[in-house]
């Protein structure tokens, strides 16, 4: 294999790669290769709100450490969509000219615009249950604190 064809990077393989495993740092690995930083930065956020999402299903929703924990699963998550859907958006020109710059150029097909639309359907319900789950968990525990105990 030449040097070119291993540098060539297809823009339809990273938009997959952040879509299915973006919150493990998949795409950064397909780009950057092993070595790469943000990559392996990806990793201990996504493997807490794991934990979080475990101790949530054992002990419950009354698990504070859960409430701190689970919203970082649903952070990661949706940073990997949105980082899918630049990837998918992202012109062919300036793909090429980033990662294929004397390899084969990478096209745009319907397999990556099929990929933007499900990152932007899934990364949108991600972000909006995160966001409601903290500010009820918010809510609930600052109503909690303003009750008296004796009732």
């Amino acid at each position: 294999m030449s040097v070119a064809a291993r540098r060539s990077k297809s823009k339809l393989v990273a938009t997959w790669a952040a879509l299915i495993g973006g919150s493990l740092g998949l795409h950064r690995f397909y780009l950057h290769g092993w070595r790469d930083v943000w990559g392996w930065c990806c990793i201990p956020p996504t493997l807490l709100g794991f934990i979080g999402l475990q101790r949530a299903r054992q002990i419950g929703l009354d698990d504070h450490l859960s409430w701190l924990l689970l919203p970082l699963l649903g952070v990661t998550l949706s940073a990997a969509m949105l980082t899918a859907i630049v990837y998918g958006l992202t012109p062919d020109d300036r793909w090429n000219a980033r990662f294929n710059p004397t390899g084969p150029a990478s096209r745009t097909g319907w397999l990556t615009v099929i990929a933007v639309i499900l990152a932007l359907a899934l990364g949108s319900a991600t972000l909006m249950a995160t966001v409601a789950f903290s500010a009820q968990r918010f809510f609930e525990y600052q109503t909690e604190q303003a009750t008296p105990t004796g009732r």
